[in-house]
């Protein structure tokens, strides 16, 4: 029998693709268990430096960049791996990386050690998202993908939701190296059932007939605007390192915005994870209405809407501030990032490739706003707000970018 990897790379090959489908459900759930792996540790690794460490918003607005800028270069190279080489195999390697850095990490007690780990986890984790992206869609038909680019954001969102809903509280009351060891005991597990699923697959029958699903109905897919399907997803592109761009700008500040509200570790990870459940419920909606595609008025609102929400979020003095804005900031972010994927897995031919450009383009989202918030921080330290105004003006380039690659190509 043919390896996995040969069965999921070869498009053409309908029945194997239609096989693979009938498990998508254990790689839904393989992306869920990532997802809380990776927000555990990454989404709390800010307050874990600046308990420990001493790290104040400047220095962890350039361990973000640094994060960002790393997750860029090695995700691409993962995607191609991944296209090469194989989903399950990229994967398996990610995972094993991120495993030997986290547990490394639990016993390290000085700086550079510590951030060695950091950096190492997160280029293993380069490795993981491409592949998962590559399993969900490879080979899908069109009308099945949109469902399944649904069903897949929902599931990482949603976990990752509950990561940040329950982290703090977790290191409450298990300490501070279970923000290392509960995702350690999760990628040790994703690393084994891996082996299971791909065995599953090896093992499927060929598809029948009654297994390849109908062709969409006349006029359900439509392109409401003269501008090309490409061109969305070049928008999109740009759109959703932009969204990333705000969110790893936040990340950094939250500590700031728990000593400003007086929140306590646990309670931080509540009020400051509504965007998270909001993303996670924008996800839903754009799964069961599929009529926002390719229609420009949803991208270019959703950007002007996470501008005007960013600014309030981090400059909030009030908590139900704080909370409002969240809960508008999160749809944003979920229609912004269901667009790059969506439009990535129905343009692109080469999944894992495609996945891999899409996470590098989150890569370079995730340094190029704490590297801006870092400098003005740096230019203007007696003014705490510059970072956060800094992202607003290249956020508002972005939405003037945006509308220029539209009606350029509309009038072309």
């Amino acid at each position: 029998m043919a390896p996995l990897d040969e069965k999921i790379n070869s498009a053409g090959e309908v029945h194997r693709s239609v096989a693979c489908a009938r498990l998508k459900t254990s790689v839904f759930a393989l992306a869920g268990a990532h997802s809380l792996a990776t927000t555990y540790f990454f989404y709390y690794v800010y307050f874990y430096m600046r308990d420990r460490f001493g790290f104040e918003a400047l220095h962890n607005f350039l361990l973000a960049a640094l994060l960002g800028l790393l997750y860029a270069v090695f995700s691409f190279q993962g995607g191609r791996f991944a296209q090469r080489a194989g989903y399950f195999a990229s994967f398996r390697l990610g995972a094993g990386i991120m495993l030997a850095a986290l547990l490394a990490g639990c016993w390290m007690r000085a700086l550079w050690p510590a951030l060695a780990c950091i950096v190492t986890a997160n280029i293993g984790m380069c490795f993981t998202w491409p592949a998962l992206e590559g399993l969900m869609s490879e080979g899908e038909p069109r009308a099945r993908l949109r469902s399944l680019v649904g069903i897949y954001n929902i599931t990482w969102a949603g976990t990752a939701a509950f990561a940040y809903f329950t982290g703090g509280a977790m290191q409450k009351s298990w300490g501070r190296q279970s923000m290392f060891l509960a995702p350690a005991g999760l990628v040790l597990a994703e690393w084994i059932f891996s082996f299971w699923l791909q065995r599953r697959v090896n093992n499927q029958p060929p598809a029948t007939a009654e297994d390849t699903p109908p062709p969409p109905e006349p006029g359900a897919i439509r392109d409401p605007t003269p501008v090309a399907p490409a061109t969305f997803l070049k928008m999109a592109l740009l759109a959703n390192p932009l969204a990333y761009v705000a969110i790893n700008t936040i990340l950094p500040m939250i500590p700031i915005l728990r000593d400003r509200l007086h929140l306590s570790l646990g309670m931080a990870g509540v009020f400051c994870s509504v965007w998270l459940f909001a993303r996670a419920g924008a996800f839903v909606l754009l799964w069961l209405w599929p009529w926002w595609q390719y229609r420009f008025r949803f991208l270019a609102g959703a950007f002007a809407v996470m501008i005007a929400c960013f600014c309030a979020m981090l400059l909030a003095r009030g908590l139900w501030v704080l909370v409002c804005s969240q809960v508008l900031l999160g749809m944003a972010f979920g229609l912004m990032y269901h667009s790059s994927l969506f439009y990535a897995m129905d343009v692109g031919q080469t999944k894992g490739e495609h996945g891999g450009i899409h996470e590098s383009a989150i890569g370079i989202g995730n340094c190029c706003g704490p590297a801006l918030a870092a400098l003005a921080l740096f230019v203007f330290p007696a003014q705490p707000a510059s970072g956060v105004l800094a992202v607003c003006l290249l956020l508002l380039c972005g939405l003037g970018g945006l509308c220029w690659m539209r009606y350029r190509k509309a009038e072309a």
